[in-house]
This record gives C-alpha cells, sequence and structure tokens, in this order.
C-alpha cells in the first residue's frame, strides 16, 4: 500500500492512480475474466486456468461452489473444472471475480467505510441476482456483478491509504456527500467507477449500469433499482423510500409490493449468509438484515440505569457472601455491564490454558459471533491489541480502523471500555465493551459504573486466590 505522491483533483487521475498504482492485479485479472465468454471448450479451460494460478482464489471458489446459494443441488464439488461443469460457466465466473474483488480490497485496508461500502454492494448483488425474473443462469450472474461492481469506485478509493480518504472520512456522515466528494476528489463516486469500468473493461452490462443515461434493458433497470434498494434499506425496512423503491420494483416484475417487501427480507438473510461464505463475516452487522425490529429512527445509544446497577451489584455481593463461583460471578458482571450500565456488547476474556493469550469466554450482545474464534490478545503482543491491556480500567478512544478486521468492523473504530483481571501480578483476563456500529461516546458515570463490576469479578478472583 501506498499513500498518493500528489493530491489527485480529477477522475482521469484517480482512474490512473487506482489501475496503474494501487490495484493493477486486480484491474488484470478482471479485465482477464471479463473476456472469457462461454462460447467455446477453450473458454472453460481458460477460466479454470485463471482460477487455477491462483490457491487463495482456488480455495473461494470451491468453498462458494459447495454453498446453498450456488449450489442447489448440494453436490459436493472437489475440483474447479467439475464445478464449472456442475455448476455453471457464469456462476463460476461470478464466483472469481467476486472472490477476487473482496478479497483484494479487504487485505489492503479494511477501513469502516469500506466494509460499508462492501456490505452495500454485496447486499445489492444479492437482491438483484434473486429479483431478476426467468431462469437464465447467464442474466442473473450477469445482474449479480452488475450490482456488486455498480460502485466500484468508491471500493476502489476507500481501498488505499491516501490523505484525501482520511479527510474524506473525517468529514462523513454528509448532507450532500456527492459535493463533499467534488470538494475533496476534485470528482466524484460515481464518475471515478465510469472511469473504472471503461479501463478496466468490465463489460457492456456494467457500462450501461453505471451510464448516466436511462436504463438499457429491464434487467439494466432492475439492477440500479437493487443498488438504491440495499442504499435506502439501511434506514430500515418500513421507510417511505423503501416503500416507493418496493413498488417500482414489484411493476417492473409484475408481483405484488407485499410479495416483493417478503421476498426482499428473505434476500437480505441470504446475503448475511453469503457474506460468510465469501470470508468477510465481519459485514453481517453492516447488513439490514432480514428481521421485523426497524425503525425510521436512528438508534440511539443505551443509558445506565443507576437503580439496576444498584440491584444487580447487590445480587453479585450476596453471590459472593455464599458461593465463590468464577463462572456464575462474570456472567453476572457481564449481565450487568450489558444491562445497566448501558453497553450493546459485552465480552470476557480469559487465559487459556498455556497463558500466553486471552481468549473469548463470554460475550453478550448483537454482533459477537465471530469473538470466540476470533478475538484473541497475546499478553506480551506489541500488537494492535495492545492498547487493550491497560492496568485498570480505561476508555479506549476511537481510531480509524478495526483492530479485528478479519471478524468484527467495530473493535478499535469505537470508543470502548476496557478492564482486566489480575491473580497477584499476573494479567488473568479482562472485561471489554462497546456499542458496537453506534457512532455514541461513552461516558465517566459508565466507565465508573463498568469499574464497579469488574471489581466484582477481579474480589471473586482474589477470595479463591486465598
Amino acid at each position: 500500500m501506498s499513500e498518493s505522491p500528489v493530491r489527485l483533483q480529477s477522475t482521469h487521475a484517480w482512474v490512473d492512480y487506482l489501475s496503474q498504482v494501487e490495484l493493477p492485479v486486480l484491474a488484470n485479472t478482471l479485465r482477464r475474466i471479463n473476456h472469457l465468454t462461454e462460447s467455446n471448450n477453450s473458454t472453460v479451460s481458460e477460466l479454470a486456468a485463471v482460477i487455477l494460478n491462483d490457491a487463495q482464489l482456488t480455495s473461494q471458489v470451491l468453498r462458494l461452489s459447495n454453498s446453498a446459494f450456488y449450489n442447489h443441488s448440494r453436490v459436493q464439488v472437489s475440483t474447479v473444472s467439475r464445478a464449472i461443469t456442475l455448476i455453471g460457466f457464469d456462476a463460476v465466473k461470478s464466483m472469481a471475480i467476486s472472490s477476487l474483488l473482496i478479497d483484494s480490497l479487504i487485505q489492503r485496508n479494511p477501513r469502516p467505510h469500506l466494509l460499508k461500502a462492501l456490505a452495500r454492494a454485496l447486499h445489492a448483488a444479492v437482491q438483484a441476482r434473486c429479483l431478476l425474473p426467468g431462469n437464465s443462469e447467464q442474466a442473473h450472474e450477469e445482474a449479480f456483478i452488475g450490482a456488486l461492481l455498480t460502485n466500484i469506485g468508491e471500493l476502489a478509493f476507500w481501498s488505499c491509504p491516501t490523505d484525501q480518504a482520511g479527510e474524506l472520512a473525517a468529514r462523513l456522515p454528509a448532507d450532500k456527500p456527492a459535493e463533499l466528494q467534488q470538494e475533496i476528489l476534485g470528482t466524484t463516486f460515481v464518475e471515478i467507477t465510469r472511469g473504472l469500468v471503461e479501463s478496466w473493461k468490465l463489460g457492456r452490462f456494467i457500462q450501461d449500469v453505471v451510464s448516466a443515461g436511462r436504463a438499457s434493458s429491464p434487467a439494466v433497470a432492475l439492477v440500479r433499482e437493487s443498488v438504491e434498494l440495499a442504499r435506502e434499506a439501511e434506514n430500515g425496512w418500513r421507510s417511505k423510500a423503501v416503500d416507493k423503491r418496493l413498488a417500482r420494483i414489484a411493476a417492473a416484475i409484475g408481483e405484488q409490493p407485499a410479495s416483493v417487501r417478503d421476498q426482499v427480507r428473505l434476500n437480505a438473510g441470504e446475503a448475511e449468509e453469503i457474506a460468510v461464505s465469501f470470508g468477510i463475516p465481519q459485514i453481517r452487522g453492516l447488513l439490514p438484515g432480514s428481521d421485523d425490529a426497524d425503525s425510521h429512527e436512528t438508534p440511539q445509544a443505551p443509558q445506565g440505569d443507576p437503580t439496576l446497577q444498584l440491584s444487580i451489584l447487590r445480587d453479585i455481593s450476596a453471590a459472593l457472601a455464599t458461593q465463590l463461583d468464577l463462572n456464575g460471578i462474570c456472567q453476572m458482571v457481564v449481565e450487568g455491564i450489558h444491562r445497566a450500565v448501558g453497553l450493546r456488547r459485552v465480552g470476557l476474556l480469559m487465559a487459556d490454558r498455556t497463558g500466553n493469550q486471552l481468549v473469548s469466554r463470554k460475550r453478550l450482545g448483537s454482533g459477537t459471533d465471530a469473538w470466540p474464534d476470533h478475538f484473541v490478545v497475546n499478553r506480551d503482543d506489541a500488537g494492535d491489541l495492545q492498547c487493550l491491556l491497560t492496568d485498570q480500567c480505561a476508555l479506549i478512544e476511537a481510531g480509524d480502523r478495526p483492530l479485528l478486521p478479519d471478524c468484527d468492523a467495530w473493535i478499535g473504530t469505537r470508543p470502548a471500555l476496557v478492564g482486566p483481571l489480575f491473580a497477584g501480578p499476573r494479567r488473568v483476563g479482562l472485561f471489554y465493551a462497546d456499542n458496537g456500529d453506534l457512532q455514541a461516546r461513552l461516558s465517566d458515570d459508565q466507565l465508573v459504573a463498568f469499574s464497579h463490576f469488574v471489581q466484582q469479578a477481579q474480589l471473586c478472583i482474589s477470595l479463591l486466590a486465598r
């Protein structure tokens, strides 16, 4: 990853920089794949060769080939050639393009704005693929890739650690994002996308999707509608904007709006599953989801409840007086921090058998599913997670990038409370708590209340040591 040498101020400059300096491998591979057609046997061999030249891409394509999203027959696939034969050329081509794009961007710079844009792109792609009428495999995969790449300019921009990316991130969200992009970049994401689609030769269908003119076909129109639906659904499924969008889609595909509403919610759930198949489970919390628990309002950060805090602390004290059960006490502490201190996500990490790592033992709250496998702190590590190893309860300020890019978009990018646990001089655990995707400040009162709960767990350890 390299910083841009000068301040870029035109569409042409950004397209050249992204294509030649930052993402030349991705650009060239996408060109190669998009040159392939299904018209003869050599094409299948060429596609297999492109995939097999990259071990990681091969593994990803085979994993996707065995997912329910692509493999409806549930027949196990072990080779790329078999995948092309069984699942279809266009489906495997779609997997390859999607995997290349996602892996290339995520590995570079998984900042929150990139993850959010990627979640929106994947959601739009699933909606387009599932909503498009007809049985043509080629048409459905074309719609999927068309929606996925509709905002390739935005995705490519956020993957690159330029000064202008940091400047734009610091001023978002904005009421007029296109005007802000023009001010800082000298162009807009839409214009960069159009330039990259042409430069990278991504095909006529995608060119039509991102063009400024009227839709050239019903499929192009549906992809555009799916992209806007994914954007509008971020504010809740019951917004007026979503209602209007669903009515337009229903009219276009000849279905009733109520039926389409049910379908898009199912598709949203499908997007969460496909995110896992693509190896990006951390974006599931950024997808609108398929449940009914949405609203027009921006969710508010939970607040502490002093009365409930006192009640739970009394329960913990009573438990300490009757039976020293560290597991039970820690469970009560986690619940207290979640419910009474007002933190949406709470976790307890404890030393593993080697004593060298702190691993996730307890968790509570939405978006913590991946913590048991990925939230691991090396006790002597001087790396990114070292900031969590405080000597006393502390507020960790938000940074500009996730500390666990493989599983969580918010650890490191949102304020958090951390509290250590010691057995004598040895650090044996820590409590971690944040509000996930909510960009809300944590108060001094919450830090004090958090400290009271952590002290109860520490007291239990001290009493057991005696």
